[in-house]
């Protein structure tokens, strides 16, 4: 009994510092980005590495006296956020029709919409900018936040699909069978047993929405639309070169918000990802 105790806890030590070296393997490198932020440039740019560095603010201020940072963090917290509630608006009916339904073409269709995440974005690039320049919505949030849910429908669809095909048959039939209908269904049986899977596609379609860049790109053609994302090309370039401490401390920004929000719903996420939230 004693060996057995012995061997318990020793399984136990192992464990923990297998997770305490993964932990410090995820966490450090992004302590390490962090830090940039804190450093003058003359001590980023050396080629050997500098464990103890100078601290310094100067990426701070030239984001805030120079740069309109907080506009850019709005427009994307507001693209993106808009951009994930269309696509559960759609994808979720849409999900439904093809995991319950039985028509001609199901498959086809189906596999269409998830082809459409495979075309390549410089494609329709040039149709989407006179799409929106004729709408009048070029250069907005607005434009940003529909491209983002276009992008990011189709996933978004897939993934929720998959669960919904998870969900046992028996539980709609016995709805059904008490005289639900097909909204009451939807609402009442389906979203709430494939929430995990909803709250993993819109974590998804997030962090893909926020790294997007061509669109935002050629949509945003003014700093009232810019994004994070465009906000990081501003500092690859100009008189004063690559400034690698103010990248730094954008991308830490512009990382946070998705941060915070996987820390807030890890529970539901953690439970979607081992449901298994991209088989077909």
């Amino acid at each position: 009994m004693a060996s057995i105790r012995k061997s318990g806890g020793d399984n136990l030590l192992v464990r923990y510092i297998i997770l305490v070296s993964w932990a410090l393997v995820c966490v450090v490198p992004i302590l390490w980005f962090l830090t940039i932020g804190f450093r003058p440039r003359t001590e980023i740019i050396v080629p050997e590495p500098i464990y103890w560095p100078t601290w310094s603010l100067d990426a701070w201020r030239l984001l805030v006296s120079d740069w309109p940072i907080a506009l850019y963090l709005r427009n994307s917290i507001l693209a993106v956020a808009g951009s994930v509630v269309i696509d559960l608006v759609l994808a979720i009916p849409a999900a439904f029709a093809l995991a319950r339904y039985e028509f001609k073409g199901r498959e086809d269709i189906g596999f269409y919409i998830l082809s459409t995440r495979m075309m390549a974005p410089a494609i329709v690039a040039v149709p989407i900018f006179f799409l929106f320049k004729n709408i009048g919505l070029l250069d907005s949030v607005w434009a940003l936040m529909l491209i983002y849910a276009a992008i990011n429908l189709s996933l978004v669809t897939w993934i929720i699909r998959s669960y919904m095909l998870d969900i046992p048959k028996e539980l709609e039939d016995a709805a059904r069978t008490d005289g639900a209908g097909d909204l009451t269904i939807l609402w009442e049986i389906m979203i709430p047993a494939c929430l995990p899977g909803i709250i993993t596609a819109a974590v998804i379609a997030a962090i893909f929405a926020i790294n997007e860049f061509l669109f935002t790109l050629l949509i945003a053609s003014t700093s009232k639309a810019y994004t994070m994302s465009v906000a990081l090309a501003n500092f690859t370039g100009g008189s004063d070169g690559v400034i690698y401490n103010a990248i730094a401390l954008v991308s830490f920004i512009a990382f946070a918000p998705i941060l915070i929000l996987v820390i807030l719903i890890q529970k539901h996420l953690s439970r979607g990802l081992t449901m298994g939230a991209v088989k077909g």
